[in-house]
């Protein structure tokens, strides 16, 4: 190898995964049990491993059943990017045992086809390398409908940038290094194609670090707000007092509404509170904006930086269960039943009425009727 690319390679390397390393810093240290943190930290740990383990020199001078832990780890950072997504764009996702049966089974695939193949039968070796270019495959189409999913029920507008950047650049990045392995002799990098890899890699680490930055003091880990600037979009003003100001963590206040806001939350009040426009089929932000007679983006911002919700479904789903606990609270209306007052809310059926019901108040429907009549 020609030393100046060696050294290219190395330097390309260590920056890629310095950029990782404060990206996990940062995710650990201020929202340590928040999912996305921790699934984002846990994926550029993986990355950072990959970095080193991918290097042609390292491939090259060590056996292949050395490498297959990091071989491993590699193949499984593809289940931990779709996991990323997941807790990124899904406000209610919460971990399960079956995730790190999926990441086992990518880690185990990734290690069997260095560690356990000799002397296996054929049709085992086939199965195994189709296995190894598959899960980064499937991985990456997972991580594409977890992006799109809810997309238009998403009020966070810089959280709706970031699904067009995780989509452009996470699943291009996925491909671009699947494309390079199967066009590599037995899926060992040249020299050329490995700083490709890292320079792809560079590019996603360095805008994923940019992000973190820019959405810490907002939308994703706020405890930086206290020492990082921002210009996105702010969530809910906070109250703060000139006592509070070294503590506090608070997102800076929104400047008071002008009077087109305030015209537009009268509007949106009268439509939702007064003429229940909740109750509609399959509303959606684009049909509520068109009844306003407001563009969709200032009614995105509006529910979300002034009503303080992040998640259209959440904002409607939260009026129609308004109106549903008053009417089983309700002792003139204790005949009627609870499909019934479903339906009438809003809901298209009762299991995802009860399910809604059951994860607000810790109550089913009628549990709560019994309750609250028992007391009134």
């Amino acid at each position: 190898m020609f030393e100046p690319l060696v050294l290219f390679d190395a330097a390309l390397r260590g920056m890629v995964a310095a950029l990782l390393l404060l990206a996990a810093g940062l995710m650990l240290r201020d929202r340590p049990r928040l999912p996305a943190a921790q699934a984002g930290a846990l994926l550029t740990l993986g990355l950072v491993v990959q970095v080193f383990s991918s290097a042609p020199n390292f491939e090259q001078r060590v056996s292949c059943a050395a490498q297959s832990p990091l071989v491993g780890i590699s193949v499984a950072n593809a289940v931990l990017f779709w996991l990323f997504v997941r807790t990124l764009f899904d406000d209610d996702f919460r971990w399960r045992l079956w995730h790190a049966v999926v990441w086992a089974l990518a880690l185990a695939v990734g290690m069997l086809n260095c560690s356990m193949i000799t002397g296996a039968p054929e049709w085992v070796t086939l199965l195994l390398r189709v296995l190894l270019r598959a899960v980064p495959l499937a991985a990456a189409l997972l991580a594409v409908h977890a992006a799109l999913q809810h997309w238009r029920d998403d009020l966070v507008e810089a959280r709706r940038r970031l699904r067009v950047f995780v989509l452009v650049a996470g699943v291009a990045y996925t491909l671009l290094q699947l494309g390079l392995r199967l066009s590599a002799p037995q899926g060992r990098l040249s020299d050329g194609a490995a700083l490709l890899d890292m320079a792809g890699l560079l590019v996603i680490a360095a805008g994923v670090s940019w992000r973190l930055l820019r959405l810490a003091s907002t939308e994703l880990f706020p405890a930086l707000a206290r020492t990082l600037p921002s210009t996105d979009a702010i969530a809910m003003p906070a109250p703060s007092s000139p006592a509070d100001d070294a503590e506090d963590t608070s997102p800076p206040p929104l400047p008071p509404p002008d009077a087109a806001e305030l015209r537009l939350a009268e509007a949106l009040h009268k439509l939702m509170h007064r003429d229940r426009a909740y109750r509609s089929e399959n509303l959606t932000v684009a049909a509520l904006a068109t009844m306003l007679s407001v563009p969709e983006y200032r009614l995105r911002r509006h529910i979300n930086q002034r009503l303080g919700h992040r998640n259209f479904s959440a904002y409607v789903n939260g009026l129609r269960l308004d109106e549903a606990k008053a009417a089983l609270a309700d002792p003139a209306r204790r005949d009627l039943p609870v499909l019934t007052i479903a339906l009438t809310s809003g809901f298209q059926s009762i299991g995802p009425f009860n399910r809604a019901f059951k994860a607000l108040t810790g109550l089913t429907p009628s549990e709560f009727r019994k309750e609250n009549i028992a007391d009134s």
